[in-house]
């Protein structure tokens, strides 16, 4: 028998069988979608610019059986084929302390483009034009360039970017790709003026095409959600003959809305200019723990999108999708941002943020204060995103490392549950608090399915006698546990008062100044209650005015109250107020006012009178001069509830 077996596989070997014997050694229990027609140069590729710091730091790195392995060795195993690095010009201060977030210069993207060449992987250099972080909100102008003009500043940014790609091509760094920018919505290198920064980025684009003249030339941006602005940067590069490409977005999915969204947007703007596109960033969570003792971005509460559990499963399914919706369009690939950045092996707060301090590997260190005092000043500290990994707390490869060798022909393993779905409730004090006997559990396969759910003992009366409150209930659900929020709210005479429910035509909106966008819009994080709002937005100074109302008609003879929430900014001058109007006359209005993101007025209007028959109007007027940018807002959990 044992000879029959012996030359069966012996068989299984000359017949290809060698690759099912690979696949035996390295089972994985995550189920992958397969995506068969995906293209054999479909890019899968990690950020992992912190790694140097991390190594410095102590940091190793384990296979799946716990064996020690170069990190670049490990994840081309894995699949990954492209590497991203970012670069910052000068992120040390003159006494030669690093800043942070991997001391990201140009020295150490050499050192991590020869890792990633020897690997056969590609790299993508992220140049940031900045001496430490660039994004939407910041956009630093390099220390060394602080005090030039902007006809100097371009071509300084020239030169820079000739002599960085000149080392790397020196080094022998397989360069396929420069990013001109990192997450440049509104601004470059201190520059906010557009036509600044597309001569800035065509600098940029004409030291790549010199030194690497091969090598794709990627613009990059984030906020996918917002579509017009994703329209308007596109346009405005074709406007200033911009020479690039590839148009790449960040995608994180708490943030940046639906799938659907980001594969009409990106194909839209393929079509339209020719341009290749790409995801430059994307992660998810695989739990919500911290590893660090320096807290988390995504961890528990938050205002943000939640599509998939925080788990292996959910992050692996994030992963399918993601590169099936760039598939779907054509896209060139998909990045993974800071795959690698696990926590330092310090044990506690204080031996961490030595290490942070000493080698850099946290997302900033004390000395960036000199440089970004209003941020990194204050809030120094180890890495946000260490529970984002495709790696665990002690460096060991997660089974969603896997993903990248496994999707093309899937991993079909029995469903399971993987998770159960929070369970959210809005009770109004007069009904009675039942909570439902089924919740729905996330499978593995991304679907769901309804399970029994057995809940602790809770204090229905008392929930009701207790006024406008909120209650977390706990359960078990399939063996998981189960989690259930209660509102408990008075009655709403108002419809659709959250903007939660399809427009049936309840509110009406009036644009008396020609308000650009006008609309109810799906965004959790700029929501208070749910996931929708009623959003306004006009680039054009003195554009932004209108109402807001709902009419309702059969109130019980009584006293009211009535409150909204709103929030925006840019608003320059502005004249804002909420108001009640019974039988066509106003009979109460309430000031209100725009700030800043995320920071909620709440005008309450108490004491309205109404009498069986009146009709009862309540809405808001806004009224905005624009500053900047253009004046923007939210207004959501519109309430009219009886005193």
């Amino acid at each position: 028998m044992k000879r029959i077996l012996a030359l069966f596989l012996a068989v299984l070997t000359l017949l290809g069988g060698a690759a099912f014997a690979e696949e035996a050694e390295a089972p994985c229990a995550l189920y992958i979608r397969p995506i068969p027609d995906l293209a054999e140069d479909f890019i899968f590729g990690m950020d992992v610019s912190s790694v140097l710091s991390l190594e410095a730091a102590g940091v190793k790195f384990y296979d799946y059986d716990g064996t020690e392995r170069d990190l670049f060795e490990l994840l081309a195993e894995n699949g990954v084929n492209y590497i991203r690095v970012r670069v910052w010009n000068d992120p040390f201060d003159a006494q030669g302390n690093g800043y942070g977030g991997g001391n990201c210069d140009i020295n150490a993207a050499i050192e991590i483009g020869r890792r990633a060449t020897a690997n056969g992987m590609k790299l993508l250099v992220d140049f940031h034009y900045s001496d430490f972080w660039a994004d939407p909100a910041k956009q630093m102008v390099p220390k060394a360039w602080k005090s030039k003009r902007t006809t100097a500043k371009v071509k300084l940014l020239q030169e820079y970017t000739a002599e960085c790609l000149t080392k790397l091509k020196e080094a022998g760094v397989d360069v396929g790709m420069v990013q001109l920018g990192n997450e440049s919505n509104n601004g470059l290198a201190g520059e906010k003026n557009w036509t600044n920064m597309v001569k800035f980025m065509s600098a940029g684009s004409a030291a790549v095409r010199e030194v690497y003249p091969e090598a794709l030339i990627a613009v990059h941006f984030a906020n996918p959600e917002n579509a017009g602005n994703y329209y308007s940067y596109a346009k405005k590069l074709a406007d200033g003959g911009l020479d690039y490409d590839v148009f790449a977005s960040s995608y994180y999915p708490y943030w940046h809305g639906s799938l659907d969204n980001l594969k009409t947007v990106l194909s839209t703007i393929a079509a339209e200019y020719g341009k290749k596109v790409l995801v430059a960033e994307t992660s998810y969570a695989w739990t919500i723990e911290d590893g660090d003792f320096s807290g988390n971005t995504i961890g528990e509460g938050g205002a943000y999108e939640k599509p998939y559990p925080f788990t292996l499963q959910g992050q692996v399914n994030h992963l399918t999708d993601v590169t099936q919706a760039m598939h779907d369009i054509g896209g060139i690939g998909v990045f993974y941002w800071e795959g690698a950045w696990v926590p330092v092996p310090g044990g506690s707060w204080e031996a961490n943020s030595a290490l942070w301090e000493k080698y850099g590997a946290g997302w900033a260190s004390s000395y960036a204060a000199e440089y970004d005092p209003a941020d990194a000043g204050k809030y120094y500290g180890g890495c946000a995103c260490d529970n984002q990994t495709l790696f665990d707390f002690g460096g060991k490869a997660l089974e969603s490392l896997k993903f990248f060798n496994l999707v093309r022909k899937g991993n079909i393993v029995p469903v399971k549950a993987d998770a159960i779905d929070d369970t959210t409730l809005m009770i109004d004090l007069t009904d009675e608090v039942v909570l439902p006997e089924t919740v729905n559990a996330v499978m593995n396969d991304n679907t769901r399915q309804a399970v029994p759910v057995v809940w602790e003992a809770y204090d229905a009366a008392a929930m009701k006698a207790g006024g406008v409150a909120t209650y977390v209930i706990n359960g078990v659900a399939d063996g998981m546990p189960a989690t259930c929020q209660v509102a408990m709210i008075r009655y709403n005479y108002l419809k659709n008062w959250s903007f939660e429910e399809a427009d049936n035509g309840e509110w009406v909106a009036n644009n008396i100044g020609g308000c650009e966008q006008l609309y109810i819009e799906d965004k959790k994080t700029d929501s208070v209650t749910g996931t929708k709002h009623y959003h306004f937005y006009s680039a054009a100074s003195g554009k932004v005015e209108f109402t807001l109302e709902q009419t309702v008609a059969g109130l019980p003879a009584g006293s009211y109250r009535y409150e909204l929430s709103i929030m925006g900014g840019d608003g320059g001058t502005v004249e804002i107020y909420s108001y009640v109007k019974v039988n066509g006359v106003e009979v109460a209005r309430q000031p209100s006012t725009i700030t800043s993101y995320n920071v909620w007025d709440t005008p309450v209007i108490e004491g309205v009178a109404v009498n069986e028959g009146d009709e009862v109007i309540v809405g808001v007027y806004v009224k905005c001069s624009g500053s900047g940018n253009g004046a923007w807002g939210k207004i959501d959990d519109v309430k009219l509830n009886a005193e």
